[in-house]
C-alpha cells in the first residue's frame, strides 16, 4: 500500500493505557519527556513482566527440575508453563520443539554447531542473505570456511526488497541450508519468507529463519511457514535479557547431538559413556536462565492479551505517519520499502551533512532514544554505501506525538549544523 501525506491515520490500540504499563516511559532525559525509539534493539517491560520476574525472587526462588520440595516445584511449573506458552504462540506442534536459550544469536549459533557441522561438507551451498544480522550471516560464513561450503549472499533491489532472481539460481545450486531474516533489522523489510522457505525446501535444503524483528510485532505461524528452525530474542518482546527461544523440528531435533554438556541435560553418566536427556532438554545444559524465562512467558500473556494482528496494524500506523513527513524533509534519505505492504516499524535514514551518531547525540538532548550505527548489519551498509543510518524503531507503546518529536529533532539536528 503506497504512503501519502494526506492518508488518514488510525490505531487500534488504546496506546496510552498501554503506556501505564511501562514505568520507564514517565522518566525524563535532560528535563525531557523520554521518546523511546530504539525497539529493534530492545524493548522496554511492563509492570506485568516486572512483576511476574519479581514475585520468583521474593517468594519461591529455587532451582528447578531438580527439588522435591514447594519452591522448586512451583518454580519448574511456571518455567515449563512459559515454554507452553511460547509454543502456543508460533502455534508449534509441541511444547518439547521450544529450546530455551539466551537470545536469537545463541539458538542460532546452536543450529551451526550441531546440525551445521554434522551436515554441511566441503563442496556443499550455503545461502543467505544481505540484509542479515551479523547472527544469522557470521554463523554461516564461519561455517562455509570451515567446512570449505560456498556462502551465496543474495542481493537487495534499491527499494530494500530481495532479489528473487537470486534467491531463485541459488536455489537452482541446490543448497544444503538456506538461512534468511523474517524482518530486517536495518530497512525494516518483510520478506517472503513463506514463499522463500517452499522455495528451499523444493530445492532440497534445510532452512533456518530468524524471527526477532518478527515474532515480537506480529503473528508468526511456524506451521504455516513450514520453517525448519526459527530463533527469537525476548528483550525484543517485552521480556527480560537472557531470554531467547530456538524452535525446530521434532525429527530434526532428536537427529542433533548437543550444543553443551553438563546438568540437566543428561540422562545417565557413566564413567565411559553418558546418554542425553529428552527434548528440550537435551539442548539446555545447566542451570536454566529460569526467571529470564518466566518473564518471557509473562511477556507473552502480555502480548496476545494486547493482540499480535493490532500491534501489527499500530505500527504500520505509525509508518505510515512517518514516513511522508520523513520523506519531505529536505537532505533526509530513507533506506528501504517506501510501501507499507512489506515494512515493520523500522525506519533507518541519513542526513547529508551530519553523521549519524551526531544525529543521535542531538535527538538524545531531546529526550529522543534513537540508534546510530550498522545495526550489526555490514553487509547491508556496505551494499547500501555507507558506514551507518540512524533508525528509529517503533512498537506497541509509541505514539503518533512522539514521531512529531523525531521530525522536530531532524529539524534542530539541521539547524544546528546549517544543513
Amino acid at each position: 500500500m503506497a504512503i501519502s501525506a494526506a492518508q488518514p491515520v488510525t490505531t487500534p490500540l488504546d496506546v496510552e493505557r498501554i503506556r501505564a504499563d511501562f514505568p520507564i516511559l514517565s522518566q525524563r532525559v535532560h528535563g525531557k519527556q523520554v521518546v523511546y525509539l530504539d525497539n529493534a534493539a530492545t524493548s522496554q517491560k511492563p509492570r506485568q513482566v516486572i512483576d511476574a520476574m519479581s514475585a520468583v525472587y521474593l517468594e519461591h526462588n529455587a532451582n528447578i527440575h531438580r527439588g522435591v520440595y514447594e519452591f522448586s516445584e512451583k518454580t519448574t511449573a511456571l518455567f515449563e508453563g512459559a515454554r507452553e506458552k511460547v509454543a502456543k504462540l508460533i502455534n508449534a506442534p509441541h511444547s518439547r520443539e521450544v529450546i530455551f536459550c539466551r537470545n536469537a544469536t545463541e539458538g542460532l549459533n546452536l543450529v551451526m554447531h550441531t546440525w551445521g557441522r554434522d551436515n554441511i561438507s566441503a563442496g556443499d551451498v550455503i545461502v543467505t542473505t544481505v540484509l542479515e544480522h551479523h547472527s544469522n550471516f557470521v554463523p554461516w560464513q564461519q561455517l562455509a570456511l570451515q567446512a570449505g561450503a560456498t556462502l551465496v549472499v543474495i542481493d537487495i533491489d534499491e527499494d530494500g526488497r530481495l532479489r528473487r532472481d537470486q534467491y531463485a539460481a541459488a536455489m537452482a545450486r541446490h543448497p544444503k541450508l538456506v538461512a534468511l531474516t523474517h524482518t530486517s533489522n536495518g530497512l525494516g523489510t518483510i520478506t517472503p519468507a513463506k514463499e522463500l522457505i517452499a522455495e528451499a525446501h523444493a530445492a532440497g535444503a534445510m532452512t533456518v529463519l530468524d524471527g526477532a524483528q518478527s515474532v515480537p510485532h506480529a503473528a508468526v505461524d511456524v506451521r504455516d511457514l513450514d520453517a525448519d528452525f526459527l530463533a527469537f530474542s525476548g528483550h525484543k518482546m517485552l521480556a527480560p535479557p537472557g531470554s531467547g527461544v530456538l524452535w525446530g523440528r521434532t525429527a530434526i531435533l532428536e537427529k542433533m547431538r548437543p550444543f553443551l554438556y553438563g546438568g540437566d541435560m543428561i540422562s545417565r553418566v557413566a564413567v565411559d559413556l553418558s546418554t542425553w536427556n529428552d527434548l528440550p532438554w537435551k539442548f539446555e545444559a545447566g542451570t536454566s536462565a529460569y526467571v529470564d524465562a518466566i518473564g518471557l512467558g509473562a511477556a507473552v500473556d502480555y502480548l496476545q492479551a494486547v493482540g499480535l494482528e493490532e500491534i501489527h496494524a499500530h505500527e504500520q500506523a505509525l509508518v505510515a505517519y512517518a514516513l511522508p513527513r520523513l520523506l519531505a524533509i529536505d537532505g533526509l534519505r530513507v533506506f528501504g520499502p517506501k510501501t507499507l505492504d512489506d515494512r515493520v516499524g523500522v525506519i533507518s535514514f541519513d542526513i547529508a551533512g551530519i553523521h549519524p551518531h551526531d544525529v543521535a547525540q542531538i535527538f538524545d538532548s531531546e529526550g529522543i532514544c534513537v540508534r546510530a550505527g550498522h545495526h550489526c548489519n555490514q553487509p547491508l551498509m556496505t551494499r547500501l554505501g555507507t558506514a551507518a543510518t540512524t533508525r528509529a524503531s517503533f512498537y506497541l507503546y509509541n505514539t503518533f506525538a512522539e514521531i512529531d518529536a523525531l521530525v522536530s529533532a531532524i529539524g534542530s539536528a539541521k539547524r544546528l549544523f546549517k544543513v
